[in-house]
C-alpha cells in the first residue's frame, strides 16, 4: 500500500521566495531516511542542501535541475507506505569520523559553532541512520582533509603584508558527513552553477568532461580545456567566452554571433542590485577619507606572522584593521547602529557583527563575524579566515549574512586607494580599507618612505553626524597608525 507524499521547497530561513534547483542528489528508487540530502539549491545568498523530511522511496522529481521555483512547490514525491518503510535500511555502518566534511551545511555544525537548521524541521535529537550510496564507494581521508581549506581573505596587492585573517573556534565541532556523488551523469556531476552555465553557453556535455577538482568537481579550466580539445579535433577554432569574476559574459571580439549576451539577473546580482538601489535612495550617504602612515600596523604584523601563537593562521593588516574598528565603536556607537523607519528610533547595538565583503563567483557576500567585539586577536584572525573561504567555496550559510551591525570592505586587493562604499542595508556604516603601499612620507623634519594607506569610511547622516562619523574614522586610523593607541579605548 502506497503513501505519496511530496517535498515542497521551504523557506530555508532568509526570507526566501524562490530558489534554483541545482543538483539532485537522489534518483527515483532509492531508499532514504529523515534528514538524508536530497538535493541542493541554489539562493540568493548562498548554496543550501535540503534534508528529507520523510523515509520511504523516491518516486518522482518533480522539477529538474536548473529550473527556479518558487517556495512552496513540490520538488520530490517519496512513497513512505509500509513496503517502502519495509525497505528503509535499519543499520546502517556509520562513516569514519576522520571523512572529509562539509561545514556549514543545512542540518550540521554551522562556523562558530552554530546549529544551522531548515526552518521546519529541528535538529535531530537521535543519531541519524544513513544509507549508503548506491552508486559511488567513499575513500576515507586523512583528518587534515576534514578541515576547512583556509584562504587568504584578501591577497596583498604590494609587497606590503596584506593578510586576512579569521578566528576559529579553539576546537572545531564535529560536522556532519557529506558523501559526494560520483560523476557519472549530467544530472550527479559536481560543478558549481557558473560552471554548468559556461558548459551549457559552449554546449558542452558535463558528463563527459574529466573532473580535476577537490573531490571530483569539475571546473571552469575542465570545461575550457574539453571545449578546446573537441574544437580542435573538429579542425575550426572555438569561440571562448570569458567570465569575469560574477561581472557578467565577455564574448570573443572575432566573433560578432557573440557580441553580446543576455544574462538573467538573479542570485546574488539580484538581491545585490536591489539592495544597494534600496540603500542609496534610502539612506542619506555622507563619505570621508583619512590617508596615513601604517607602517607601525605593517612591522606588527610581521611580528605576529612570526609569533608561535599565530604559527598557524594567517595574519594582515585586515586584522587590525578589523580589531580598530570594533575597538573605535565603544565611543562612538552611532557608527554601530540601525535606524527604524516604523518606530521613529535609533537602535544603538552594543555588540559587533562584522560583515567582510567578499568577492565570489556567484557575487558579492558580506557574511558576518558574530560578536567580533568579544573575540582575542588570534580569534578574530582565524574567524576572517574562515569566513571567507566558506563564501569563496560558495556554502556561506543565510544565518552567516544576515545580523550584521558594521561592514569592511577591502579595495586595496584590487590596487585601489579608496572609494565611496554604499551601506549594507540595515547598517550605518561602512570601512572601505585601501591598498597599502610605500610612498615618501614626512616623519619629524626629514621625508623618508613608509607604508601608506587610505581609510574611507561612508555613513548614515540620519543616525550620525559629521562628528561622529569624522571622530570614528580617526580613532581607526589613529589605532592602524600606532596599534598601541588601542590600550586606550
Amino acid at each position: 500500500m502506497s503513501d505519496i507524499k511530496q517535498f515542497k521547497l521551504p523557506d530555508v530561513g532568509e526570507g526566501l521566495t524562490e530558489a534554483e534547483l541545482v543538483t539532485w542528489k537522489v534518483k527515483v528508487g532509492d531508499t532514504i531516511v529523515v534528514n538524508d540530502i536530497v538535493v541542493e539549491i541554489e539562493t540568493a545568498k548562498s548554496l543550501v542542501e535540503l534534508p528529507s523530511p520523510f523515509a520511504g522511496t523516491v518516486t518522482e522529481l518533480l522539477v529538474e535541475e536548473g529550473r527556479t521555483v518558487d517556495v512552496g512547490t513540490p520538488i520530490i514525491t517519496v512513497d513512505t507506505g509500509p513496503a517502502a518503510e519495509a525497505a528503509v535500511p535499519t543499520e546502517v555502518p556509520r562513516p569514519p569520523e576522520d571523512r572529509a566534511v562539509e561545514p556549514g551545511l543545512i542540518g550540521g555544525p554551522a562556523p562558530g559553532g552554530r546549529t544551522s537548521v531548515l526552518v521546519g524541521y529541528g535538529p535531530r535529537t537521535t543519531e541519524a541512520k544513513r544509507r549508503p550510496r548506491h552508486s559511488s564507494t567513499p575513500t576515507d581521508a586523512s583528518p587534515a582533509a576534514a578541515q576547512v581549506g583556509v584562504q587568504r581573505a584578501f591577497a596583498p596587492s604590494t609587497p606590503a603584508p596584506d593578510v586576512d585573517i579569521a578566528d576559529a573556534a579553539p576546537a572545531a565541532p564535529s560536522v556532519r558527513v557529506v558523501s559526494s556523488p560520483p560523476v557519472t551523469g549530467d544530472s550527479r556531476v559536481l560543478a558549481k552553477p557558473p560552471v554548468r552555465q559556461l558548459a551549457k553557453d559552449l554546449g558542452v556535455d558535463l558528463a563527459t568532461v574529466t573532473a580535476t577538482g577537490a573531490r571530483g568537481t569539475i571546473t571552469r579550466d575542465d570545461v575550457e580545456r574539453h571545449a578546446g580539445a573537441a574544437t580542435e579535433s573538429m579542425g575550426r577554432a572555438q569561440p571562448t567566452l570569458e567570465a569575469r569574476s560574477g561581472s557578467g559574459w565577455y564574448a570573443d571580439p572575432d566573433n560578432t554571433s557573440l557580441r553580446e549576451l543576455r544574462v538573467p539577473v538573479r542570485g546574488v546580482r539580484k538581491v545585490t542590485a536591489q539592495a544597494m538601489v534600496a540603500s542609496a535612495f534610502t539612506a542619506p550617504h555622507v563619505t570621508e577619507w583619512v590617508t596615513f602612515d601604517a607602517t607601525r600596523t605593517v612591522k606588527l604584523v610581521e611580528r605576529l606572522r612570526g609569533h608561535r601563537d599565530f604559527r598557524d593562521v594567517k595574519v594582515s593588516p585586515l586584522l587590525v584593521v578589523a580589531r580598530a574598528v570594533c575597538l573605535a565603536v565603544r565611543r562612538t556607537p552611532e557608527i554601530n547602529a540601525t535606524w527604524d523607519e516604523a518606530a521613529q528610533e535609533i537602535v544603538l547595538k552594543r555588540y559587533v557583527n562584522l560583515g567582510i565583503a567578499a568577492a565570489t563567483p556567484r557575487g558579492l557576500l558580506v557574511p558576518n563575524i558574530k560578536n567580533a567585539d568579544a573575540l582575542s586577536a588570534k580569534q578574530l584572525a582565524v574567524s576572517l579566515d574562515q569566513l571567507t573561504a566558506v563564501a569563496r567555496e560558495g556554502r556561506t550559510q543565510p544565518a552567516d549574512t544576515s545580523g550584521g551591525t558594521f561592514t569592511i570592505t577591502n579595495v586595496g586587493v584590487f590596487g585601489i586607494d579608496a572609494g565611496t562604499p554604499i551601506l549594507n542595508p540595515g547598517e550605518s556604516g561602512i570601512l572601505a580599507m585601501g591598498v597599502i603601499r610605500r610612498q615618501p612620507w614626512v616623519v619629524g623634519s626629514s621625508i623618508k618612505p613608509r607604508w601608506v594607506t587610505t581609510l574611507s569610511l561612508s555613513f548614515d547622516h540620519r543616525v550620525a553626524d559629521g562628528e561622529q562619523g569624522s571622530r570614528f574614522l580617526s580613532d581607526v586610523a589613529s589605532i592602524v597608525t600606532d596599534p598601541g593607541n588601542g590600550l586606550l579605548f
